[in-house]
């Protein structure tokens, strides 16, 4: 039987609401500092929310070729230029590996909608043969990977993985299945997403999903306080590079963590809500420990899924205590998409880079506004501020529609000899 193959992180790259790359972003998140505020990508007039987490001052002309940028949406353009910069972190070149053995996955909840939309207005206005040719290569979901396949020039296994909001933390733990049975020596694996634009919006808002606290956006996203009452839309994209063992040996490259287990169960429930006993994200919280070969007594830190809607992080809880048991109390807890918004798809790639920065920095980040805890949401949420704390052991949780739930164990950075 053959063995498994270790698998560490040997690079992040970010485009986030908070910032245009990882060391930005993270600065954010030490800060607290909230990335949200009002609309500018379109009029928000008529709508029952007008802010949402935009990435600010991106331009995708000045990472890659302008005639390539104009045929890729925006959600392909963010993937392209965080892999670019998780690469050059990795110390990553085409050179440097047979491009047979890098794989690519890039998650995604919506794809290339803006396309969509633009295109059916073309379609509607002014007839059929004014839709753009580019329409289906920029809209499909698998456009993201392929396009961080062709600027990396990685030619292994290359696919999208759609599971909703758990997308991006998929990715991380399909690539973390490639490397770890010996298909590929490296996988790019993340999530990327750009649904900020009016048809997204206003269907988030028709399910009553989408906070309304439209007098101060930067704190409508108070994920397990009392008055929450939705999550902030969000855009960006975080990519990882996952390298076995022997490869990161073989280059010379440190690693920044290990990623040591994943768990995916479903709810079988409903289309949006959560399970309602927790019982099914617990069972994916404690698959991943088990997998990681981690007790609840040695994890340090969780990234929450957290999205500030009264029935996740209710239910979220309910998990946490189920799979924790009483170290639920003892373990400190965030969710960072109080200053990041929800980046839907991308949202669990971008806090697995999260917990592998605060890994590396022994910081705790904090949850931002979160000024009048909700009597069932009773944990360690770290409220308002970062805490110093040496983190050997992180979780992170990802939750989708669909009953989707995904769950990341990450362990500390062990020198590769």
């Amino acid at each position: 039987m053959r063995e498994n193959h270790r698998v560490f992180i040997t690079g992040i790259g970010i485009v986030s609401p908070l910032g245009l790359d990882a060391k930005s972003t993270w600065a954010g998140i030490t800060s607290g500092r909230s990335g949200i505020d009002f609309i500018t990508a379109f009029d928000t007039d008529g709508f029952d929310t007008s802010f949402a987490a935009e990435v600010k001052g991106f331009d995708p002309e000045k990472h890659l070729d302008r005639k390539d940028a104009r045929r890729m949406d925006r959600f392909a353009q963010l993937a392209a230029v965080a892999a670019q910069e998780a690469c050059r972190d990795a110390q990553l070149t085409p050179e440097s590996m047979d491009p047979y053995r890098v794989g690519v996955i890039i998650g995604s909840g919506i794809g290339g909608i803006i396309t969509l939309s633009q295109q059916f207005e073309i379609l509607s206005q002014r007839g059929p043969k004014r839709v753009t040719p580019f329409l289906i290569p920029m809209m499909l979901a698998d456009m993201a990977s392929a396009q961080v396949s062709m600027v990396t020039g990685s030619m292994g296994a290359n696919y999208c993985l759609v599971s909703s909001c758990s997308s991006g933390a998929d990715a991380l733990g399909q690539g973390w299945e490639m490397v770890r049975r010996g298909q590929e020596d490296v996988v790019l694996a993340g999530g990327s997403e750009a649904p900020v634009y009016p048809i997204a919006v206003a269907g988030f808002n028709a399910l009553r999903a989408l906070s309304r606290h439209n007098e101060n956006p930067q704190e409508a996203s108070r994920p397990f306080d009392v008055n929450r009452d939705g999550f902030v839309m969000a855009e960006g994209s975080a990519v990882l590079v996952l390298e076995s063992e022997q490869s990161a040996q073989r280059r010379g490259v440190p690693a920044l963590a290990e990623l040591r287990g994943y768990g995916a169960t479903s709810d079988a429930h409903h289309l949006t809500e959560p399970g309602p006993t927790g019982q099914s994200a617990a069972a994916a919280m404690t698959l991943a420990l088990e997998n990681a070969g981690v007790t609840p007594s040695q994890v340090d830190y969780l990234n929450a899924h957290g999205t500030s809607t009264p029935l996740n992080d209710r239910q979220e809880t309910k998990a946490i205590k189920l799979a924790l048991g009483d170290d639920a109390y003892r373990v400190p807890i965030s969710s960072t998409k109080s200053m990041t918004g929800h980046l839907l798809g991308a949202g669990g790639a971008l806090e697995a880079a999260i917990c592998i920065m605060a890994m590396r920095d022994a910081t705790i980040p904090p949850t931002i506004n979160l000024h009048d805890s909700d009597p069932e949401c009773d944990l360690n949420y770290t409220p308002n501020h970062p805490v110093d704390q040496k983190i050997s052991v992180a979780m992170s949780n990802s939750f989708g529609f669909g009953g989707h739930n995904s769950v990341l164990v990450f362990t500390d950075h062990q020198e590769i000899n």
